[in-house]
């Protein structure tokens, strides 16, 4: 079996799995990767804006890390960052158990962050982050902003 290699920072700290108890496990299990509701309520508020986009992509190919909320004509990715998992400056918290283990953990995560952006940055990208504290209609309205700054401007006919 051919074993697939994986780019630098695209995986967390390579720290053996803790064990933990069913009841924790059973509730991690269950954590979403997309569609969470703090998405949702941003695609429903960018969609009234009369935005259309592309949902849970890699804005560039070959690049692992999927954006939330993607525009790729106009180079955009959107980000709707869980408190806890990406570390909130506001509501990030310490788990009390396997201390060690969760904050390689999320640092990682940090870690991979700002490297996607970094990558995402050099090839003509503009990322945004929207915590999932945040008002959706706020972070709707900044990223609709970002869209007419960066959409083509249409030619003004002889009345315009």
């Amino acid at each position: 079996m051919n074993a697939r290699r994986v780019p630098d920072g695209d995986r967390s700290p390579s720290v053996s799995k803790p064990v933990t108890d069913a009841a924790t496990s059973a509730r991690m299990s269950r954590q979403k990767r997309a569609n969470t509701n703090p998405e949702l309520a941003l695609r429903r508020e960018l969609h009234r804006a009369g935005l259309r986009y592309f949902v849970d992509r890699a804005p560039i190919k070959g690049l692992r890390r999927r954006a939330d909320v993607v525009f790729p004509r106009l180079h955009i990715a959107v980000y709707v960052d869980g408190c806890f998992w990406h570390r909130c400056p506001e509501h990030a918290t310490d788990p009390k158990n396997n201390a060690q283990w969760w904050a390689e953990k999320l640092a990682g995560n940090v870690a991979r962050d700002r490297a996607t952006d970094a990558a995402l940055i050099e090839a003509g990208w503009q990322v945004v982050r929207v915590w999932e504290h945040e008002d959706p209609r706020v972070a709707a309205e900044h990223i609709r902003a970002l869209v007419r700054e960066r959409a083509p401007r249409q030619e003004q006919g002889p009345t315009g």
